[in-house]
């Protein structure tokens, strides 16, 4: 249970059972259920595939939070859940010619409320930033570069980057979270 200086709203996530979450991918699924296991027991956890309509390796916070609100769109239709989250991570290319990641987290509601959190800028290497833009995702160019396998399911190029301070699924679980406070703290959208 999370603790905090305003309880958690009884309307929030109490009449929410089961969530879906856009993906497969067993890193963004663990993320979602660790998240809500910290609220509230009994909570219901399963990703499903569906497709984010945006390229496998999105460019920009625009791009990148349109795939993951499709993820969650696409999953809370097929899963018939109470509440669906979409990830995606992207890059971005700052004003120096430096490319950053991105992430972004979208939950979307049966009732229709939806909400977008995110951050997850970090830098990325010369090496990597090269491979990406030779047109490879983000977890294969970091593949290539450290001879890994299947980086984005694993500790992806955020845990390999900060030297396993920060994982994948750690990551994720903040910007769920950012995403989730219209339910965690309800009475302050009201």
């Amino acid at each position: 249970m999370i603790t905090t200086d305003t309880p958690l709203d009884a309307n929030g996530l109490s009449a929410v059972s089961r969530v879906a979450v856009g993906s497969t991918n067993p890193v963004k699924i663990h993320a979602v259920r660790a998240v809500l296991e910290r609220v509230r027991a009994g909570i219901k956890v399963d990703g499903i595939s569906v497709s984010s309509d945006v390229p496998d390796q999105p460019w920009g916070d625009e791009e990148t939070i349109r795939g993951a609100r499709t993820r969650a769109d696409r999953a809370l239709a097929a899963m018939g859940a109470d509440l669906a989250v979409g990830i995606e991570g992207g890059l971005v290319e700052q004003s120096d010619g430096s490319l950053h990641t991105c992430a972004w987290a979208v939950a979307v509601a049966a009732d229709g409320r939806v909400a977008t959190g995110g951050s997850l800028a970090m830098p990325l290497p010369p090496s990597v930033a090269a491979a990406v833009r030779e047109g490879l995702e983000l977890g294969h160019a970091m593949d290539r570069v450290t001879g890994g396998i299947d980086t984005k399911r694993g500790a992806g190029a955020v845990g390999i980057l900060t030297a396993g301070l920060i994982d994948r699924q750690r990551a994720y679980e903040v910007l769920v979270t950012y995403a989730l406070a219209p339910w965690l703290a309800a009475e302050w959208w009201r």
